[in-house]
């Protein structure tokens, strides 16, 4: 049997996105910054969306973000210990709110166990700015 050639393989063992990723940001004092989320088993890992429409269907209507391409997104967020990016996950978890946090185990979701987590650290971003005059 002859082996097969990436090129020519079927179905590829890894999945990239054509075009641009829809990458939630957050708005900082220096321009966007990315958000960065943690995969279930608690690793760093970078965001991003092939579409809007996923991205707001998993992160909200509010959520801002930018366009960039996966080798962009994957050499902003590798220095910040994001190994992996991730395209168009499901799940998240909410982002922790301020004030006590009570713990009950009776209110404990087990679906909720493979959730991503919102992490408080953060990519610049610079974009392109346009003055007029």
């Amino acid at each position: 049997m002859a082996e097969l050639l990436y090129g020519e393989d079927p179905e590829p063992s890894e999945r990239f996105p054509a075009g641009p990723l829809y990458v939630p940001v957050r708005p900082g004092p220096l321009g966007h910054a990315a958000r960065l989320f943690r995969t279930p088993l608690g690793d760093r890992t970078a965001v991003g969306f092939t579409s809007e429409r996923a991205l707001t269907a998993t992160l909200g209507t509010d959520q801002p973000w930018i366009r960039l391409a996966e080798p962009a997104l994957r050499a902003m967020t590798a220095p910040l210990g994001a190994a992996t990016v991730t395209v168009d996950p499901q799940l998240t978890a909410p982002a922790p709110t301020s004030g006590k946090r009570a713990v009950h185990r009776s209110t404990w979701d087990p679906q909720a166990v493979g959730a991503l987590r919102v992490t408080g650290t953060v990519a610049p971003v610079s974009a392109p700015s346009h003055q007029i005059g």
